[in-house]
């Protein structure tokens, strides 16, 4: 199996980019993210650039309607928690009954990032994932805020509005997919990592990649849960659903500096700290 760590030789660095900014168009807003420099050559080298059929594994899928691309509507929940923007959006929370928005912050690099997202919390209702810089609070610029400045600083807020601008994860884009008759979509996974596609499957005519993590299933994150867990939600999952998905390099960029112990014991089912 070809894998996204394989060479790029014969193709050019201007192919290279210009590959990667139509599956990843947020590639030009972003020069660098928790010190790592999305334009440079190590970046695009170590991207998935092989083509989707390279990826699949020769197993029968079923036919008919269920193997077949179908779009998802735009009320689609999953869509409008998903939806990727390039440059900079506006986040408008409100407290839960507790007094929390359910989210826990980062400091990296002179920057403030969401390392945890509570399910179903005002965070996760309001589009905010995993991985994405907030640069804004209450009209405040983060910029070399502690972790705990920005914790006080959300816990002094108005519990009817707190006005956040925020910055999307890089490299991530939004796959929709319907279950066949046997409840499949036609992936495999390990670690939360897809590992290969099944010919023909709904995941592979609708651009699921391989050396791909997977972020959020539905709109709900899945970082940090174990492969039956992500199991269970996918088992749940209404016919048409939607998985956002992240490369190897950057997730596990992502990850290191986010400090994995805590994500795999508390991300998405723990009390964060706001």
């Amino acid at each position: 199996m070809v894998t996204g760590n394989g060479s790029c030789a014969g193709i050019g660095r201007g192919a290279v980019r210009e590959k990667l900014m139509g599956l990843y168009p947020n590639l030009e807003e972003l020069g660098d993210y928790m010190g790592l420099a999305l334009n440079s050559d190590e970046v695009q080298r170590n991207m998935a650039l092989v083509p989707v059929a390279d990826n699949q594994v020769a197993l029968p899928s079923s036919s008919g309607v269920g193997a077949m691309v179908r779009p998802v509507t735009g009320t689609d929940v999953g869509i409008m928690r998903a939806e990727i923007r390039p440059g900079l959006r506006e986040i408008i929370l409100c407290k839960d009954q507790d007094g929390k928005v359910g989210l826990r912050l980062r400091a990296i690099d002179n920057g403030l990032f969401l390392q945890l997202v509570q399910a179903n919390s005002p965070a996760a209702l309001a589009g905010l994932r995993f991985g994405d810089q907030v640069l804004q609070i209450n009209g405040q610029n983060c910029a070399g805020w502690s972790t705990d400045k920005a914790h006080k600083a959300l816990k002094a807020a108005a519990e009817t509005r707190i006005e956040m601008v925020v910055r999307d994860r890089p490299f991530q884009r939004t796959v929709t997919m319907h279950k066949d008759s046997t409840g499949h979509v036609g992936f495999i996974y390990k670690s939360g990592k897809i590992t290969s596609l099944v010919k023909d499957g709904s995941a592979a005519r609708n651009g699921l990649l391989t050396e791909h993590y997977i972020c959020e299933i539905n709109g709900q994150n899945v970082i940090g849960l174990k492969d039956s867990q992500i199991k269970d939600i996918l088992n749940t999952s209404p016919t048409a659903m939607t998985i956002t998905i992240m490369p190897k390099f950057i997730y596990e960029h992502m990850i290191k500096r986010m400090s994995t112990g805590l994500l795999r014991s508390a991300m998405d089912h723990s009390v964060p700290e706001v």
